[in-house]
């Protein structure tokens, strides 16, 4: 009898793995953060390189999935514990919001990367735009990390725009609109919003008709008005170098008509413009007893640029409005004024309707008793004038020791 005990049989051959794409993922926070410190500790204190290694890294490592380990990495140095505390097992890094120097521009520059990010759900960015746009509402942050979305990355996938809406309500709610418009002034933003969305879209129509649907009119508002101002300060750019080089009349009044249509800008707006231009593309003298001289010699010179934009009655009020602040403003041009309207009205650029309602009603408070003082004879004369205006007359008039003729 054989008493060994005989031998289970054993099962032989190839073992197969499981594929790869049938497994799923393990979800561990602690290597997560073992690779994302390790980088932070590699790249050391500078901003810029952080900022290229979390991009770089985002297409490796699953930054939605571990969206809350990032953010205590980055404001914290690593993950927290229940309770807030920070586990003592893990590798930190001194790369974080609560090891970083405690001033300002330090501050900013961490708001600014943490704005880069587009690892966060949309509920989370919701929660961090709204927070922002209570810290700039309260002036904790200055507006300069809005910035921080005009990064392509962020802006082509339409995380801008979203986040910038959270924002905006925010800190309008807080606030209103025109102190957020004065402090993207103040960091030079308030002409860089179109830049929240990608190139083929940034057009005022488009930003327009994004934030009017997402309840934000005034911001539309805002940046309407920006780019008005925008295209009149290049028109007017372009005015002053056509001047310089010497162009005739006949074109630079064709080109303004023409940016007229293309921009809408009424004739109002556009004598404003011109004024501006012709009378600051001369160096003037600087002595007052010069200067009215040099100034009635120029404007005669204009005088044909000027009429062709004051074809209506309220455009001849808005010259009459800026020739009179204009000569307050720069004060050796105090005693110019009256002798620039009566050239002006000679010049038929002028006329007596316009210039008995501005000295009646629409004159501005700037220099208004010395102005009117100066305007006041020839009023009267403009005044019995207009009494007998149907009846060809050649009137002589003398104020100062000054001849003015209407023919």
């Amino acid at each position: 009898m054989n008493n060994q005990k005989q031998q289970k049989p054993t099962l032989t051959g190839q073992r197969f793995k499981t594929r790869k794409r049938d497994e799923k993922e393990r979800f561990d926070p602690t290597q997560f953060q073992e690779s994302i410190v390790q980088g932070l500790n590699q790249t050391g204190s500078d901003l810029e390189a952080v900022a290229k290694f979390l991009d770089a890294s985002g297409a490796k490592l699953d930054y939605r999935r571990y969206a809350e380990t990032l953010f205590d990495i980055l404001v914290a140095g690593g993950m927290l514990a229940p309770g807030g505390s920070i586990s003592d097992d893990l590798t930190r890094t001194e790369f974080c919001l609560f090891t970083a120097q405690e001033d300002l521009e330090t501050m900013q520059a961490y708001a600014q990367l943490l704005l880069f990010l587009k690892g966060f759900t949309e509920s989370e960015r919701n929660k961090l735009a709204m927070l922002t746009g209570i810290l700039l509402a309260n002036g904790n942050i200055s507006a300069a990390v809005i910035g921080s979305l005009f990064n392509e990355n962020v802006v082509k996938e339409g995380v801008s725009a979203a986040f910038a809406v959270k924002l905006f309500k925010s800190w309008i709610y807080e606030r209103d609109i025109n102190a957020v418009a004065v402090a993207l002034r103040k960091v030079s933003m308030d002409n860089r919003l179109m830049e929240l969305f990608p190139a083929n879209k940034r057009s005022c129509e488009h930003f327009s008709k994004y934030f009017t649907d997402a309840g934000l009119k005034e911001l539309s508002d805002f940046a309407r008005n920006q780019e008005a101002i925008g295209s009149r300060k290049e028109l007017q750019k372009e005015l002053q170098e056509m001047m310089a080089r010497g162009d005739n009349f006949k074109d630079i009044i064709a080109y303004v008509r023409e940016e007229m249509k293309k921009t809408s800008i009424s004739e109002q707006l556009m004598i404003g413009i011109v004024w501006s231009s012709v009378m600051s593309c001369v160096e003037w003298n600087k002595k007052e007893e010069l200067v009215c001289e040099q100034s009635i010699k120029h404007l005669k010179q204009y005088s044909p640029l000027l009429k062709a934009f004051t074809s209506q009655g309220a455009s001849e009020i808005i010259l009459l409005v800026k020739i009179q602040e204009y000569c307050y403003d720069n004060i050796h041009f105090m005693k110019a004024f009256q002798k620039i309207v009566v050239l002006l009205y000679k010049a038929d650029v002028l006329s007596e309707e316009a210039i008995l309602k501005w000295y009646t009603e629409a004159h501005v408070a700037k220099g208004k008793s010395v102005f009117l003082e100066q305007m006041k004879k020839f009023v009267e004369w403009l005044k019995h004038a207009e009494e007998g205006k149907n009846i060809f007359f050649k009137h002589v008039f003398i104020v100062n020791s000054h001849v003015f003729e209407k023919h």
